[in-house]
C-alpha cells in the first residue's frame, strides 16, 4: 500500500503543495461575477484545476502531459471569462520540474505562447480585470517566462551533482580496489619467494639434524637470514607505501572550499621534506576532516591553514571566521574531533582547538617518527 507522503514529488518535495494556499485566490474573482452559473462553472474549475495539478505529480509519461494540458486549458479559461491569470505561474513551476528535455521544451512553449496570446487577446477587448491589474499581470507573464528555466537548470544541476558524487565515490572505490591488488602483487613478490624458501631449508634442516647436525646449522643460520631480509624487505614496503600526501590533499581542500564559497588562504610550503609519509598521511586526514567541519558546521566566509615547520615539529593551524564550537554544538559532539586526537596520538602528534571569532585547531606532529627497532622473533 502506498504510504500518504509518497505522493510528493521527490525532486520537489512539499513545495507545490505549499502554493495551494493561494488558491483562495480565484474565488475573489469569481464572486464578482454577476450570475450564480458563472460563479458555479469558477468553482468547478479551481477544483479541477486542483485535481489536475496533483495528478500531474503523481503521474507519469503520457498521462502527466495530459493533465498538464488540461491545466493550460483551464488557465486560459480563467484568464479569458474572471481575468484570473495566476494559475499561469502554478503551470510555470510544474513545468520547470519536468525532466525530460523534448517535453518541457514543448510544454513551455505552449504555455508561453498560450498565456501570452490569452493576455494580449483581454487587453484587445479592454477586459476590465486584467486592465486594473496590470503590473500584477506584467509580473505573472514574467514569471511565466523565467521561472520554468530557473527551476529546469536548477533541477539538472543537482541531478549533475548527484552523478558527479556518485563517480566519485565508483572511482574512489576502483581505486581502493586497485591499491589492495598492488599491495597484494608487492607482498606476493616480496614473500613468496623468500617463505618457499624458508620451507625448504628447514625440512632439509630437519632431515639433517641427526646426520649432519654442521650442514643443519648451516641451513637454520640460512634461514634465519633468509627471515631477516624478508621482513626488512617488508617494512620498507609499507614505509614506501603511498599514502596521502599533503599537497594533494590540499588541492582537493581548495576544490571543497571553492565550491562552498568559502575564501581560502594558505601560508607556508606544502611540501613538506622533514616529515615521513605515515605523519603526512595522518596530518592530510586531520586537514580533510577539520575543513569538512568547516563547510558543514562554521558558516563561515573564509579559511585559512598556516604551515609551521620546525626542527623537532610541523604545526598546522586551520582558521575560519565562523560561529565557533559550542559545548552542544554538532561540532563538538561529533566523531570527527575524536577521530582526529586519536589519530595524531598513534603518531605522538597533539591538536589544540580555540574558540575566539571562529575557530582555530592547531595540529603538530613530530618530524621524526621512528618506528620501533626490536624485530619480531622468529
Amino acid at each position: 500500500m502506498q504510504k500518504w507522503y509518497q505522493i510528493f514529488h521527490k525532486s520537489t518535495g512539499l513545495s507545490p503543495y505549499v502554493w495551494v494556499v493561494f488558491y483562495i485566490l480565484p474565488f475573489y474573482f469569481i464572486f464578482r461575477a454577476s450570475s450564480t452559473y458563472e460563479v458555479v462553472i469558477g468553482i468547478v474549475m479551481i477544483l479541477m484545476f486542483f485535481i489536475c495539478y496533483v495528478l500531474s505529480f503523481i503521474s507519469k509519461g503520457w498521462l502527466m502531459y495530459f493533465w498538464t494540458s488540461v491545466q493550460i486549458l483551464i488557465s486560459i479559461t480563467m484568464t479569458l471569462w474572471f481575468g484570473y491569470v495566476y494559475f499561469s505561474l502554478f503551470l510555470a513551476f510544474f513545468i520547470g520540474n519536468i525532466q525530460h528535455r523534448i517535453g518541457f521544451f514543448t510544454l513551455y512553449t505552449i504555455h508561453l505562447v498560450s498565456t501570452i496570446a490569452t493576455i494580449n487577446f483581454g487587453f484587445v477587448t479592454k477586459n476590465p480585470v486584467l486592465i486594473s491589474q496590470l503590473p500584477f499581470v506584467l509580473v505573472s507573464l514574467i514569471g511565466v517566462i523565467l521561472l520554468p528555466v530557473t527551476t529546469y537548470n536548477r533541477n539538472k544541476r543537482e541531478k549533475l551533482q548527484d552523478q558527479l558524487e556518485d563517480a566519485n565515490k565508483r572511482i574512489s572505490e576502483l581505486v581502493k580496489l586497485e591499491e589492495r591488488q598492488r599491495i597484494a602483487r608487492d607482498l606476493h613478490d616480496t614473500l613468496g619467494q623468500k617463505l618457499s624458501l624458508i620451507g625448504l631449508k628447514s625440512d632439509l634442516a630437519g632431515k639433517l639434524i641427526s646426520k649432519n647436525p654442521t650442514q643443519a646449522q648451516s641451513e637454520i643460520n640460512d634461514v634465519r637470514q633468509t627471515a631477516r631480509s624478508a621482513l626488512k624487505e617488508v617494512r620498507e614496503m609499507v614505509t614506501q607505501m603511498r599514502g596521502t600526501r599533503l599537497e594533494d590533499e590540499m588541492f582537493r581542500i581548495k576544490q571543497i572550499l571553492k565550491a562552498a564559497e568559502i575564501e581560502f588562504t594558505l601560508e607556508g610550503d606544502q611540501t613538506l621534506s622533514n616529515t615521513s609519509l605515515l605523519n603526512e598521511n595522518v596530518l592530510s586526514m586531520c586537514l580533510k576532516e577539520a575543513v569538512t567541519n568547516i563547510v558543514k558546521h562554521s558558516n563561515a566566509s573564509s579559511c585559512s591553514i598556516v604551515i609551521e615547520p620546525s626542527h623537532t615539529e610541523l604545526s598546522v593551524k586551520v582558521k575560519d571566521n565562523g560561529i565557533g564550537i559550542a559545548g552542544d554544538s554538532v561540532y563538538a559532539r561529533g566523531n570527527g574531533l575524536r577521530g582526529m586526537k586519536e589519530r595524531l596520538e598513534f603518531v605522538n602528534g597533539s591538536m589544540e582547538i580555540v574558540s575566539n571569532n571562529g575557530t582555530m585547531i592547531v595540529i603538530k606532529v613530530p618530524n621524526v617518527f621512528k618506528q620501533p627497532e626490536k624485530e619480531v622473533g622468529i
